[in-house]
């Protein structure tokens, strides 16, 4: 144990002395005088030079190689600035309600998923044409970052600063453009293959790129094309995924014990059910309640009202999974092992080609094209009580059932003595879980095509661009699941093919699987394949001219720069005809009929929305002290001054300003700023979303409250969750957020130093934004903590929709000194334009390189993210519960959501940064990488004081090594050998096991690759 603590610790201390690096994933260059010749994004004039004012990263291929990522959520993730990564692959919710599969995310700043705006060559991509509910409970729309080909990067550039007034809509935080290989002559081939160490985990890699000049170098086509295929990562493979029951983990903590660390499920296959008609008696023996509640339990559990067959027994009332039946959770991770990362094949190609015409006029254009089919494991279904199934008296299991069933056979699982007709009465499922069906398969398709062409030349001075795009995104989303109207029918079956669940699971374990399986043709019978399918698309065309010499002042050139543009934007939401309405399901005991009939989701109606965007901008690079003027402490001055007019056919019409300036006082001196508006139009799903139901686990506060007074929990945490319905309306009136972007920084590069001391840059960035609007909700667990703290004072709250208590509720809350309430049949919420918040930061680089000493190459780079304020105004709702819990009035234990100091909490971490070096001497190359990630809490795991679970900050370190042949057979050929995660660091321990946002559920990661040119 103390020499493997050494080796790390020496490690890790190897790795702080690489800190001097910009990347994580992006930090090459920064600003100074490399980056300004070669930048793309943060200004639309060719060649001008004002991105001086401006905090750029450029990420080169030195640093994409030290990153070693093999996916585009791998590089974006290790941007200092990037937030956490909502959309990821391991997120893998067991319903199609969620973007699962091969997605990930951007979120520059933490500022919200669709606040970064993603380029790629310098124009638009399309929108993940699947949705993800955000913090605030919206549908939020992503760029899918695995979409873009890491293989055929040439360099990632950063705009850390406000650009809306450049580029539109979304560049509420910055810009990402990525910009990909071309020009290429000749070809090159490459493999690579990886693994996870100590998991299943494997992945193998081909890219190609192959290009062709022709016509004596007047055109050029260069495609490249990876191929990835990946096995899945599963639960069992490490001891923070293998079982849901995670106080193990947190044993010898303040923490040990806590209720919500057993995340095992509480609807389980020990059933809970509810007989229709009231009191059902054995020999005068009461054997439900009086609302006709009972479930299955083992015997051993005690407290049983009657033997079953087998070791089982049924017992009055429904499942006490917070008390005596607590051992009856079902562990899903434990039992089925499902997939934590799906398994995986991913193709990317792309195609660029350009031709020139004319010694000034040039045709290019682009073929992209994406497709990624990943297979995984996911656990079984569980009904919900918003779609209430019935068992028939007819089913042949039912111990209520029939005395003689219709073909004259006598019922042999009919208890005697019972106070009930011959007839019998049906039942009603409140809870259960279909393991025995086994777990879901959930297969999703995701492509993307991306087609552009142009013509850019120079005609009186003035350069030109014009180009039509239009690029395509699709999902196929295919799981299992079940039919209500097909579960209904076989229950109804007074055959031993009946679906039974009255037969609980394992006796030995029962926590774990169901070795009482029913008939197989039971299962074969009710089992469906459900399909949603989303697509996006965008249309875009544009015109832009630039001339950096416009006209002369005393200080230099002015830069002109404008351009029009139009583009048309669709997301369609197809859904199963199971889910939309087109399939309903009827009660076969209430008549009663639903708009949907799968079993475990919620109704979902399609959605589809269009707009079209016409926008102008124009932008200026002023100079107003040139060097040549000899003012002291002044050497340079220049200004960039930009606007955007952008007319939305839904959400109205907008007008940004931005203004940038840097002032060198001397030459090596740099201070810049720069002042912005901005703006993030709501997307699509937002707006035209009829109704979104979706549930959720919750706790019901007010009826927990009633459980600790009456001794049945030791507190509001310990509590049972249960699922919980939430409508959610679209709303066709909101209006796009608003946001107001400023900072401040310093650019040093010091002349002084030798240049056989290498070449040095030292940034400084301050900068802070504001947005007001941020269309969010009032969110349904905040909306059951108004009812609590409402209903505490003799009141309740609207948008919590209960049913009539029944005698079991009115049972429940005697003595407790509350009134007696219903269950929540629903949560009413509508998406709104919501009040401000404010963020605040400072970003720190350093640059080091030297080249062409005897003893090789070297650069060195670091990029530190500090996240120092982070402020979400509550609405007033939201503010009323703050105040009634700091007043005592609110238990502070109960979290709540959607206001106040939001650092450190979940994926806010204070502190991000990353380091990267290289070093080549001839054909031997070494590159290093480290990240660091700052504690944050936890605002799943809360103590009875209210003070959340600290997860760790964690830093890792990437290390490879490579030899490029340059003789005989082996010519041009490139061997390389590297280790991600060198020190074998685990994601720290959270509420979850990890925390998927901010980390990759896996440690020490092992390739190696070959590359061939041609």
């Amino acid at each position: 144990m103390n020499s493997r603590m050494s080796w790390r610790n020496a490690m890790l201390a190897t790795s702080a002395l690489c800190a001097l690096s910009i990347a994580g994933a992006a930090n090459a260059q920064t600003d100074g005088d490399l980056v300004e010749e070669i930048v793309v994004v943060g200004s639309q004039i060719e060649g001008a030079k004002v991105t001086a004012a401006l905090p750029v990263t450029v990420v080169d291929q030195a640093q994409l190689d030290n990153v070693a990522a093999t996916s585009g959520d791998d590089l974006f993730r290790s941007i200092p600035q990037m937030g956490d990564v909502s959309f990821n692959s391991s997120f893998l919710p067991n319903s199609s309600n969620s973007a699962r599969g091969d997605v990930g995310s951007v979120n520059l700043r933490n500022l919200g998923v669709g606040n970064t705006l993603v380029l790629l060559n310098g124009r638009r991509v399309v929108a993940h044409p699947t949705s993800r509910a955000d913090e605030n409970q919206v549908p939020v729309l992503t760029y899918n970052t695995n979409a873009i080909p890491v293989s055929g990067i040439k360099r990632l550039e950063v705009l850390r600063d406000g650009a809306a007034a450049l580029y539109g809509s979304d560049a509420v935080a910055g810009v990402i453009n990525t910009v990909l290989m071309d020009d290429f002559d000749g070809l090159t081939v490459e493999a690579q293959y990886g693994s996870a160490e100590g998991t299943s985990l494997r992945e193998g890699e081909f890219s190609l790129q192959a290009g062709k000049n022709f016509h004596d170098g007047r055109g050029n086509v260069t495609l490249f094309a990876n191929y990835t295929n990946r096995s899945a990562l599963k639960a069992w493979d490490q001891d923070f995924t293998s079982t849901v029951d995670r106080t193990q983990l947190f044993a010898g903590t303040d923490y040990a014990g806590n209720a919500t660390l057993d995340d095992r499920v509480t609807t389980t296959p020990w059933a809970s059910l509810t007989a229709v008609g009231g009191t059902i008696r054995q020999n005068g023996v009461a054997l439900t309640t009086a609302n006709g509640a009972f479930h299955i339990q083992p015997s051993t559990n005690g407290a049983c009202a009657t033997a079953l067959p087998n070791g089982i027994c049924l017992a009055t009332g429904a499942t006490t999974i917070s008390g005596a039946d607590r051992n009856l959770r079902f562990d899903t991770s434990g039992t089925f092992n499902p997939s934590v990362m799906p398994e995986l094949e991913r193709v990317n190609l792309f195609l660029t080609g350009k031709y020139d015409l004319t010694d000034d006029l040039r045709a290019f254009g682009e073929v992209g094209y994406y497709t990624a089919t990943t297979h995984a494991i996911q656990t079984s279904t569980t009904n919900l009580s918003g779609l209430p199934i019935a068992i028939a008296a007819s089913n042949y299991y039912n111990p209520f059932g029939q005395a003689v069933f219709a073909n004259g056979q006598v019922n042999p699982n009919r208890l005697p003595g019972l106070s009930i007709s011959a007839a019998g009465v049906p039942v009603i499922m409140a809870a259960y879980n279909f393991v025995d069906v086994g777990p879901n398969r959930v297969d999703v398709e995701n492509s993307q095509w991306r087609f552009l062409g142009g013509l850019k030349g120079e005609t009186f001075g003035f350069k030109w661009e014009g180009a039509l795009l239009y690029s395509k995104a699709e999902v196929e989303d295919t799981s299992d699941g079940i039919s209500a109207t097909l579960l209904q029918q076989q229950l109804a079956l007074s055959t031993p093919d009946a679906y039974n669940p009255f037969n609980g699971a394992s006796l030995d374990n029962p926590s774990i699987g169901d070795n009482r399986p029913s008939s197989q043709a039971a299962i074969d019978a009710i089992r469906v394949k459900t399909v949603r399918k989303n697509a996006s698309t965008l249309s875009m065309a544009d015109f832009k001219v630039s001339k950096v010499d416009l006209f002369s002042v005393p200080a230099g050139d002015v830069g002109f720069a404008a351009g029009v543009e139009y583009r048309r934007e669709t997301q369609k939401d197809d859904r199963d005809a199971r889910l939309d309405g087109t399939i309903k399901f009827t009660n076969s005991a209430t008549g009663l009929t639903y708009e949907n009939d799968l079993i475990g989701s919620s109704a979902s109606p399609d959605t589809k929305g269009a707009r079209n965007v016409t926008s102008a901008y124009v932008e200026f690079a002023i100079p107003v002290i040139s060097p040549d003027m000899e003012i002291p402490f002044v050497y340079n001055f220049e200004a960039q001054l930009a606007g955007r007019y952008e007319s939305f056919s839904d959400v109205g019409d907008v007008a940004k300003p931005k203004v940038a300036l840097a002032w060198d006082v001397y030459d090596g001196l740099r201070f810049r700023g720069s002042w912005a508006q901005g703006f993030k139009a709501p997307n699509l799903e937002q707006v035209n979303a009829t109704l979104v139901t979706r549930s959720n686990s919750r706790r019901d506060w007010y009826r927990c409250e009633a459980d600790r007074r009456a001794g049945r929990s030791a507190s509001l945490q310990a509590c049972s969750t249960a699922s919980t319905l939430e409508r959610r309306s679209g709303n066709a009136d909101l209006k796009p957020e608003e946001s107001e972007t400023w900072g401040v920084g310093v650019v040093y590069e010091p002349r002084f130093i030798p240049a056989d001391y290498g070449r040095f840059t030292f940034t400084v960035d301050y900068w802070r934004v504001k947005q007001d609007g941020i269309v969010g909700l009032f969110g349904g667990g905040n909306a059951i903590t108004a009812d609590y703290y409402a209903r505490l004072n003799g009141s309740s709250y609207a948008n919590v929709v209960r049913a009539a208590p029944t005698a079991d509720d009115i049972a429940a809350y005697q003595g407790t000194g509350l009134a007696p309430v219903g269950q929540i049949l629903h949560i009413a919420d509508q998406y709104q334009n919501l009040l401000p918040q404010e963020a605040r930061g400072l970003d720190i680089g350093v640059m080091w390189s030297l080249r062409g000493t005897q003893y090789g190459d070297f650069s060195v780079n670091f990029n530190a993210a500090h996240l120092m304020k982070f402020y979400r105004s509550p609405s007033p709702g939201v503010a009323e519960l703050v105040a009634a819990q700091a007043a005592g009035q609110i238990d502070p234990s109960i979290f709540i959501g959607g206001g106040g100091d939001l650092i450190r909490q979940n994926g806010r971490p204070e502190w991000k940064w990353s380091a990267s070096a290289t070093w080549s001497y001839d054909q031997w190359t070494v590159g290093a990488f480290t990240q660091y990630i700052g504690d944050v809490e936890d605002t799943q795991l809360l103590d009875a004081e209210g003070d959340a679970w600290v997860i760790d900050s964690q830093l890792t370190a990437n290390l490879y090594g490579q030899y490029e042949f340059t003789e005989g057979l082996a010519a041009n050929t490139r061997l390389r050998v590297g280790v991600r995660n060198l020190t074998d660091e685990k994601p720290p321990l959270s509420s979850d096991g990890y925390l998927g946002e901010l980390y990759q559920p896996y440690s020490r990661y092992w390739y190696v690759s070959v590359r061939k040119s041609f």
